[in-house]
């Protein structure tokens, strides 16, 4: 019996104006994902997926490049304002928006969302050097 052999669909390129650019910066990596409005994903990079390792992941350096390279993806789809959501405490928060700007895309508005306890878990214990 013959396999039926798959299609697949193209991507098509949606023509987005305004989007929301989400950066996520643990103390271990960044993870950037810019959706539209409604929430639908059009571009992510992440330190991790672009080839740093280790301690390089969490470096400012590497959240620059994995801003630029979601921003090139969410250019090509159109888009040309952005929204921004900080979340984390890592160190690539800064460099990572800074990036955004760099790579053509007006930044209208820079939000901290952060989640803080209200005295829920208790944290990690401290580390000792």
């Amino acid at each position: 019996m013959a396999r039926k052999q798959q299609t697949r669909k193209r991507r098509v390129k949606k023509n987005i104006e305004t989007g929301i650019a989400h950066i996520r910066s643990t103390f271990n990596n960044t993870i950037v994902t810019i959706t539209d409005v409604q929430g639908n994903v059009i571009s992510w990079s992440s330190s991790g997926s672009l080839g740093f390792k280790g301690s390089r992941k969490s470096t400012p350096f590497a959240a620059q490049m994995a801003a630029e390279a979601a921003a090139k993806g969410s250019v090509e789809n159109g888009m040309k304002s952005l929204e921004v959501t900080v979340k984390g405490p890592g160190a690539g928060r800064e460099a990572a928006i800074r990036s955004l700007q760099a790579a053509g895309l007006e930044v209208t508005a820079i939000r901290d969302v952060t989640p803080v306890p209200h005295n829920g878990c208790r944290p990690p214990k401290r580390r000792r050097v």
